[in-house]
């Protein structure tokens, strides 16, 4: 079967099962998966081997551009102490404890002989990277916070790059290379931060360019250069084209949308890249599945099934780890979130690439290859398929209920027209068209936004529960902007820290009335030292 005609049938069958998870309201990348093992084992087609070249080139650069594009740098910076700490050392301990927990089992329980502590770091430090495509879907469908995403998916784009760093240095160790702690740790730190100077640099030039020019097409045309230009140039310097895509698609997402886009060309942008990481995300995981032999995985099930829960052990110990730690501070992590945030640690493609690229003389390779594929099959379908549940039974997010799906429905109705009129007052102080037709054209916004405000006026005066969800919003909001200004005063000079303190106390124990959820975002302060300004973003969401 010709390339083209292949690629035509899995996007085909891409499409089927998008249809069947929507109705069946299952998670895509989980449904897509079992298609492939179905397809796989009925030998349908052949499709293209899920190599590593493939995956560099094509998936991995557009998948990261995408979801570091739409990360908003200001809450990923809130959240850096947790996400750095579980990305990066957080990562070294698990890959440690991985192959601490999977080298006595294995010989504890004599399914293999031989099974060095090499061998285990090399399965930990590459399925230790996580993928939580197949979650993050559900956080938005069930309403699950907004930090709380921010944490998985900010996390997951750091911790790919750490992971392929580790990897390299761990698998050139096994094929005899000298080890030292300083001279692991310093070239971690040249790939890594190699890395991220080139997605800065490639950013920032991308940045300059799209500010200078007023093309949506070249614009889109700067953005996919910036995703791939970054990650061949930082591997071209043997650095992170992981890190250096990362530090790309933030730059592009959050300071050239903002400063150099207009309304509609960020639209376009943002509409090109989600059908692109739809498109990827569903040629990626269809091939997962066609990548697995079943009766392989079979023969080794006791190994994958000690594999699984070495790797689940070992992030529970860094997520509860880092959550402890994090708790006598501001971005403390609640233990339901953190369980969230253990289970929702998917293991994806990258890391079956990894352990594809390995030598076919390497010892224990094929054992290693079958771990790898068991570990993430069963990652994908059991926790990809459990999410939802789970979230719902710790109650971190829930189903949106019919009032609430109305309400969100005027809501967008009213944001979407009161955009267009301020677009229509742009364009009528730029004198860009006559104003006849400009009158034309508001008249009928005018009218949308009646209709949407009446809509919603009806929803608050025959719903108590909208209403009262709608105020606790409103005083969370307002108390956050007067925690602001009272913290603001404070870095001023307008008034001492001890007054500050006080107040904020107060403040702080209003918004611990509010509820969980402000609680969350707003915990009181530590310290008698006032708090940096930043507490109204987040009471926002």
């Amino acid at each position: 079967m010709h390339a083209e005609s292949t690629f035509v049938l899995l996007f085909s069958v891409a499409t089927a099962v998008a249809i069947a998870a929507r109705y069946l309201k299952l998670p895509y990348t989980v449904a897509l998966v079992i298609a492939g093992l179905v397809l796989g084992s009925a030998h349908a087609f052949d499709p293209p081997n899920l190599t590593k070249e493939f995956l560099f080139a094509v998936i991995l650069p557009g998948l990261i551009f995408e979801a570091a594009f739409h990360l908003d740098v200001r809450k990923f910076w809130k959240e850096r102490v947790a996400i750095t700490s579980m990305a990066i050392p957080g990562l070294v301990i698990a890959v440690l404890l991985t192959a601490f927990i999977l080298v006595p089992s294995a010989n504890a329980l004599e399914f293999v002989t031989d099974f060095t502590l090499t061998d285990g770091l090399i399965f930990g430090s590459l399925i230790v990277a996580t993928d939580p495509i197949a979650v993050v879907g559900l956080f938005k469908t069930l309403g699950a916070p907004k930090r709380l995403a921010v944490l998985v998916e900010g996390e997951s784009l750091l911790n790919d790059g750490t992971g392929v760093v580790l990897f390299t240095i761990v698998l050139g160790v096994a094929k005899g290379g000298e080890f030292t702690f300083s001279a692991a740790a310093l070239e971690f730190v040249r790939v890594a931060g190699g890395g991220l100077l080139v997605g800065a640099l490639v950013g920032f030039a991308a940045s300059q360019v799209i500010r200078r020019i007023d093309d949506a097409m070249i614009e889109l045309t700067v953005t996919m250069i910036a995703a791939y230009g970054s990650f061949v140039l930082a591997e071209r310097f043997h650095t992170s084209g992981v890190m250096a895509t990362v530090v790309s698609g933030m730059f592009c997402g959050n300071y050239a949308a903002r400063v150099g886009m207009t309304p509609t060309t960020r639209i376009a942008v943002e509409t090109f890249w989600e059908y692109l990481a739809f498109a990827l995300n569903s040629i990626v995981f269809l091939l997962i599945g066609f990548e697995v032999k079943l009766s392989s995985l079979l023969a080794t099930w006791k190994p994958i099934v000690i594999a699984f829960i070495a790797v689940i052990l070992a992030r529970a110990f860094v997520v509860y780890g880092v959550s402890l730690m994090l708790r006598p501070t501001k971005g403390r992590i609640p233990w339901s979130w953190a369980t969230v945030a253990t289970w929702s640690g998917l293991r994806g493609a990258l890391s079956m690439v990894l352990v594809l690229g390995i030598d076919a003389d390497f010892h224990h390779r094929e054992l290693l290859v079958n771990l790898t594929f068991g570990v993430v099959i069963l990652s994908i379908l059991l926790q990809g398929m459990t999410m939802g549940p789970l979230l719902k039974w710790l109650k971190v997010a829930g189903v949106v209920s019919e009032i609430e799906q109305r309400y969100q429905t005027e809501h967008g109705r009213l944001l979407s027209v009161n955009a267009g009129l301020v677009e229509i007052e742009q364009m009528r102080k730029e004198r860009a068209f006559p104003a006849a037709v400009l009158d034309s054209i508001e008249e009928g916004y005018k009218e949308r936004l009646q209709n949407a405000e009446s809509a919603l006026r009806a929803l608050h005066l025959n719903t108590t529960e909208l209403r009262e969800q709608q105020d606790r919003i409103v005083k969370r909001r307002l108390l956050a902007a007067e925690r602001a200004a009272i913290t603001h005063a404070a870095h001023t000079g307008n008034i001492n820290g001890d007054v500050a303190t006080h107040l904020l106390t107060i403040v702080d124990t209003e918004i611990d009335l509010l509820g969980q959820d402000a609680q969350i975002d707003q915990p009181p302060p530590s310290k008698p030292e006032p708090p940096k300004e930043d507490a109204p973003e987040k009471s926002a969401e």
